[in-house]
């Protein structure tokens, strides 16, 4: 089959770029022929590591250009890159003729379904159905988004197939007659689990609002014996400023480091003990998926959605109610001076990874995309 991906950009080092890589390369690796667009990538190296026959195209639309400016600037400058867009994109695929063409929700997905290049369109989200309602944005932006999340409800049914991550997702959407769940792969092998002997809690992400490094530091802030523990962050974000005020103001310097973007996770993976997240919402945050490869076990607010559909409560880790900061401090303290629950829950967690290897998943989107055609 030949396969073409629509994404906005393949530079940054994020879950989304990461699964997209992950599964392009095992379907070029078995015969598939594949094509990523992107409308914003602008010359910037790929994040991630690409099969050689896996063709990269840029159509250099600049959607991001006007990001963090007014909605008001969004608006004026929008209409004409979907004009663009549209017309580089009708170019790409009547030359092309894929199979499938797959959207992930980036700004082809109002225009693709028009496009009468002959492949089947399908549709792939990687955040949760109210994440537009998630921000918490006010003022204009707040109606925009109340508009937007209106408008994605008919929108997906636009598409031949429409793909969520897990079915705590797919119950929000409703009734969809075209609605598939598939999650997503984990392309980490390794021969054995951590060890789990090192005094380090990691958190994994951007610094933004949606992964609320903010309440994690508040709830480290709450455990009084800390015994030499570290919680370590990894990631990087708008707002660094503010989480370096915030250990500075809760005197946590000695306790908290506060990193930047790593690109060997596999090393940080391997020297945390537990992994922490935090986050107000998310569509099936691979930080979790990841960190149970190496058995590691997780302390994680129990958000929409993927959370709970990757951690088995009290085997694998904790969930504990999204925005309970101290059932979060609780939860990790346990894990912290309970070696052999940790052990338990590691090798458990180790196991359970076998679940999401690529072996498991894509054969599942081979059946989607032969069912189709």
């Amino acid at each position: 089959m030949y396969i073409i991906y629509n994404i906005a950009g393949f530079y940054r080092q994020a879950g989304m770029e990461r699964v997209l890589a992950d599964k392009a390369n095992w379907l070029a690796g078995h015969g598939h022929r594949v094509t990523i667009v992107t409308t914003e990538q602008k010359g910037r190296p790929n994040a991630f590591p690409l099969d050689p026959g896996i063709e990269v195209i840029d159509l250099a639309i600049g959607y991001e250009d006007n990001n963090g400016g007014s909605l008001w600037d969004k608006m004026v400058h929008y209409p004409g890159k979907q004009r663009r867009h549209i017309k580089a994109l009708t170019a790409v695929l009547m030359e092309r003729r894929p199979d499938v063409t797959v959207s992930m929700f980036c700004n082809e997905v109002n225009i693709l379904p028009r496009i009468q290049d002959g492949s089947r369109k399908v549709l792939e989200v990687h955040f949760s159905r109210f994440k537009r309602l998630q921000y918490g944005r006010g003022g204009l932006w707040a109606i925009a988004d109340k508009i937007r999340s209106r408008q994605d409800a008919s929108l997906v049914k636009r598409y031949k197939r429409f793909v969520v991550l897990t079915r705590q997702d797919k119950a929000l959407w409703g009734p969809l007659e075209n609605i598939r769940v598939i999650g997503n792969p984990v392309s980490f092998r390794p021969k054995a689990p951590a060890a789990l002997d090192s005094k380090t809690v990691i958190a994994v992400g951007r610094y933004s609002r949606q992964k609320s490094m903010d309440r994690l530091v508040d709830a480290w802030s709450l455990i009084k014996d800390k015994d030499g523990w570290t919680l370590k962050l990894v990631g990087d974000g708008a707002l660094r400023g503010e989480l370096e005020e915030q250990i500075r103001r809760l005197s946590l310097e000695g306790s908290v480091v506060l990193g930047r973007e790593e690109s060997d996770m596999e090393s940080i993976y391997r020297s945390a003990s537990i992994l922490a997240l935090s986050s107000r919402y998310e569509g099936l945050p691979m930080v979790l998926l990841e960190c149970q490869s190496f058995g590691v076990p997780a302390v994680s607010f129990d958000c929409l959605c993927g959370p709970r559909e990757i951690i088995d409560d009290g085997k694998t880790g904790f969930l504990v109610e999204e925005g309970d900061i101290p059932a979060l401090a609780k939860a990790l303290e346990k894990l912290m001076h309970d070696h052999a629950l940790r052990k338990e829950m590691g090798l458990n967690a180790f196991r359970k990874a076998e679940d999401w290897r690529p072996e498991n998943i894509m054969p599942q989107w081979i059946r989607l995309f032969q069912e189709i055609l």
